[in-house]
């Protein structure tokens, strides 16, 4: 048995890991595809979703026996595979000898379109078949199909260079010419600098936040220094003093946390419900509809030329289905019940994971994404540590009440029964109403700066 000592060691260098990862990952996407940073983003974090069906089924491909593999498989695999991308990574040329953005904005639309159909796909087979890789000879094969999935998008630079080969010496003529997924198209980057510069110049306290409406109490506290525009650079005191930002702070805490706190109790809650024998199917479900959340976050780009919405209000239209999810919870115990929560709080955690970074590098500027993502998410392990508190003291305490449902293993106890959760899916569903609000009052907020950019697109 390994000690408690070990354990902490362990998660403690996951975790610490496990931001800077993501920071170099984030860092990376905004500055090699900044027309198409939303996209890039959202199917880097998608993969998230489902690489524990991916390690499940290298384990049950190597040895389904072994207690120990699938443990050795997150030590080795991330390893080799970070090693890998390492190469290119710092063979990158440097920014001022990178192609021009107009010149690359129309084939980085191409490779995305077929790099999120390949995601679909991807996700579709390790999620759909997972199940039946319980057997060695079954998870080799299955496990054969999902190494070539991955290897597929290395094969697209060769596909690109040689349609602009073709292009250039056959001259023919692909419908993916006009396509474009971008929030900031090629022209929209110009303009947007020199809105930028006359801002600055402008302001006569040097930022684009003022106050919009001095009339009313109510509206001067609710648009106080209101974000009028998009980009601007903030640094870690600008950010912290910004009501948007904790408005952002709170709909995230509220929100898309609750959603991993759950998924941390998903275990427990279905032992309690009676459903434990099922476990595995429901954390399946959670891990396919997180990883379909998070592709839904480029949802917006795609629909942007006939559906135009703020990126904040899509954040807000996402968080609606938790505490839905939880009411439900706390009205019934039924296995359709809890398949159903567990679905609506997979998709809507997934696209707010995915979604954020993008918000995050729009509101408060692409170049500090590195440290203000970082301030945001701090909330995950407060929110965990407190969501999980609640639970653990209103599940222990229902344990304790009733000797009939109270069982001993070891010094763990089990509390049966609906109500060892009930009350705290109420508590969930009212905070995470609290993240809603919080999320629809950062849309209000940050409406007009999405309104006035896309009126400057539209005059292009």
């Amino acid at each position: 048995m390994a000690e408690f000592s070990q354990v902490f060691l362990l998660c403690l260098m996951a975790g610490c890991s496990i931001c800077w990862f993501n920071t170099v990952c984030y860092v990376l996407c905004i500055r090699n595809f900044p027309a198409n940073r939303a996209l890039s983003l959202s199917l880097t974090i998608s993969f998230n979703g489902v690489s524990a069906a991916l390690y499940t089924l290298i384990a049950n491909a190597i040895n389904p026996s072994s207690k120990t593999l699938y443990l050795f498989l997150n030590a080795l695999v991330p390893l080799l595979t970070s090693g890998v991308a390492l190469v290119p990574i710092l063979r990158q040329p440097p920014s001022e000898q990178l192609i021009p953005v107009d010149h690359v904005i129309g084939r980085d639309s191409f490779t995305f379109l077929v790099l999120y159909i390949l995601a679909v796909i991807t996700g579709l087979y390790l999620v759909l078949l997972n199940s039946l890789s319980s057997a060695a000879s079954i998870a080799r094969i299955l496990l054969a199909g999902a190494i070539i999935l991955l290897v597929l998008p290395l094969c697209l630079p060769g596909i690109v260079y040689a349609r602009e080969w073709a292009r250039r010496n056959i001259e023919l003529v692909f419908p993916f010419d006009h396509l474009n997924f971008s929030l900031v198209e090629d022209d929209e980057l110009e303009l947007f600098k020199e809105l930028v510069g006359d801002e600055n110049s402008s302001s006569s306290n040097g930022n684009s936040y003022g106050v919009i409406d001095k009339e009313g109490c109510f509206n001067n506290m609710f648009q106080k220094e209101r974000l009028t525009m998009l980009g601007e650079e903030h640094s870690a005191k600008m950010l912290v003093q910004r009501w948007d930002f904790w408005l952002y702070y709170i709909a995230y805490l509220c929100g898309g946390t609750i959603g991993i706190s759950y998924s941390n109790n998903l275990g427990q809650i279905a032992q309690s419900l009676g459903h434990y024998s099922k476990l595995d199917s429901f954390v399946t479900l959670y891990s396919s509809c997180s990883f379909f959340g998070r592709l839904l976050a480029a949802a917006p780009d795609f629909l942007r030329n006939k559906v135009y919405f703020a990126r904040t209000g899509w954040l807000a239209v996402a968080l609606v289905p938790t505490p839905i999810a939880f009411f439900l919870l706390a009205a019934s115990g039924s296995e359709a019940a809890l398949r159903a929560s567990t679905a609506l709080i997979g998709l809507s955690s997934g696209y707010v994971f995915s979604a954020a970074v993008s918000i995050t590098s729009e509101l408060f500027g692409p170049n500090s994404i590195s440290v203000n993502h970082n301030i945001l998410i701090t909330n995950i392990p407060i929110g965990s540590l407190l969501y999980g508190l609640l639970a653990a003291i209103v599940y222990d305490s229902h344990a304790e009440s009733s000797s009939l449902q109270q069982n001993w293993l070891g010094e763990a106890m089990i509390c049966m029964g609906r109500k060892c959760y009930l009350q705290t899916f109420i508590w969930w569903g009212c905070i995470s109403l609290l993240g809603l609000v919080s999320s629809f009052a950062l849309f209000s907020r940050t409406k007009p700066a999405y309104d006035r950019f896309e009126r400057n697109r539209n005059r292009i």
